[in-house]
């Protein structure tokens, strides 16, 4: 889900806003005396912090702060498309009856075990957020790329309108992030999610009508084919624990490919789809290997050769996915899991993998090359020319 959104969007509420509140609001915890003039110092310490204190962290001080300021939570629950919306109610009304008094200490104790100063000069003018620091990098055009202070480096498919379809630039700029990521030392782990209710929509079809001029059918495909060797190829060679956050409906190979990830956390909304046949092309993401190997040949066989799609649940019970987690909560939930993973030592993680891959690791790469140069021949052969014919002629009439 947009984790990123959400980590912006609580910035925002408890870094700025809370600073600047309004008269009525310093009226109303006027009343308190001095534990009101600690909760006002601990929202100056806040915005002095110079981590990110981690998507979790935010959703209880986002949560406290509204409880401290307007009690319980009566606001009616957001819709199931508005995600960041409704982790921040979820957050807020699972305080229940606190009372304003308990949540402005729980908020006073919670900046301060994160460091916070509250007697430390105010210069919150001349501060920056510290959520800046980690926004994405202007290489980024279509992700949004962040790390987090315990060292996992988040990466949310960043294209909701398209429902996050993986076009040429996406893929590269994904296999950047992931070789600079198995390189970087301040990264322990890497999660993978997407943006808005879609966790991917899987391969940009409408790559097969933007053939440029000069460009034959047989040089895009051997094109694709490189693209799509490097792509899996970083998944099979990432040495640190790589994480999926699957937020909502997954296509193609944002799921051929989780047979790679170390953990895959699900909403209770997902599901998965691989329609491989219907669009005559054949498996990729070593799926071929690995789904067999995870649930058995013909359940493998029911997602990757006849198109069945399946829910979180049914994924969860046949292997592919590690966890379930409610959509109202997955954000704060999945977030909580990867960092009790990033709490781990690091090179242990990493010699852990090391001894579960290597074994397979020249399989992989081999079984990629096979399903690379099978799909090369397939996007150029009538199957596959009639089939997304056929997709675009049912969009079209949608």
């Amino acid at each position: 889900m947009a984790l990123h959104r959400l980590s912006s969007a609580c910035n925002r509420m408890f870094l700025s806003a809370s600073v600047v509140q309004t008269a009525s609001g310093l009226r109303s915890l006027s009343s308190a005396g001095g534990l009101a003039d600690k909760f006002t110092k601990a929202q100056s310490a806040l915005q002095r912090l110079t981590e990110d204190p981690g998507n979790a962290a935010k959703l209880k001080i986002y949560s406290l702060y509204k409880q401290a300021t307007e009690g319980k939570c009566t606001k009616p629950k957001p819709g199931f498309t508005d995600f960041v919306g409704r982790a921040k109610w979820d957050a807020w009304s699972g305080l229940g009856d606190m009372t304003k008094d308990q949540a402005m200490q729980q908020y006073i104790d919670l900046v301060e075990s994160m460091g916070g100063k509250l007697d430390a000069p105010d210069t919150t003018a001349d501060t920056t957020n510290p959520a800046d620091s980690n926004t994405a990098s202007a290489d980024y055009k279509e992700a949004l790329v962040s790390i987090s202070p315990s060292g996992v480096l988040w990466f949310t498919l960043n294209r909701p309108a398209k429902k996050n379809a993986i076009s040429t630039d996406l893929y590269a700029e994904w296999s950047k992030a992931m070789e600079q990521a198995a390189a970087d030392d301040k990264v322990k782990a890497m999660v993978i999610t997407g943006a808005g209710e879609y966790f991917s929509s899987g391969n940009d079809l409408s790559s097969f009508t933007n053939l440029k001029p000069g460009v034959t059918m047989e040089q895009m495909a051997a094109d694709g084919n490189a693209i799509l060797r490097r792509f899996v190829a970083a998944f099979i060679d990432f040495p640190k624990p790589l994480i999926a956050l699957v937020n909502g409906p997954a296509v193609g190979i944002s799921v051929s490919t989780l047979g790679l990830y170390d953990q895959v956390f699900a909403s209770d909304s997902a599901t998965f789809h691989m329609p491989f046949s219907s669009l005559g092309q054949t498996p990729e993401g070593c799926s071929s290997y690995t789904l067999p190997r995870i649930m058995g040949l013909p359940a493998a066989a029911s997602l990757v050769m006849f198109n069945r799609k399946i829910s979180a649940q049914e994924a969860l019970s046949c292997g592919l996915v590690s966890r379930v987690f409610p959509a109202a909560s997955f954000a704060a939930e999945a977030g909580a899991a990867v960092e009790e993973i990033a709490a781990l030592p690091r090179q242990t993680l990493i010699y852990a993998k090391q001894l579960l891959r290597e074994p397979i690791r020249a399989e992989l790469h081999a079984t990629n090359e096979r399903e690379c140069n099978r799909l090369q021949e397939r996007w150029i052969s009538e199957d596959c020319f009639n089939a997304v014919a056929k997709f675009f002629s049912r969009k079209s009439k949608l």
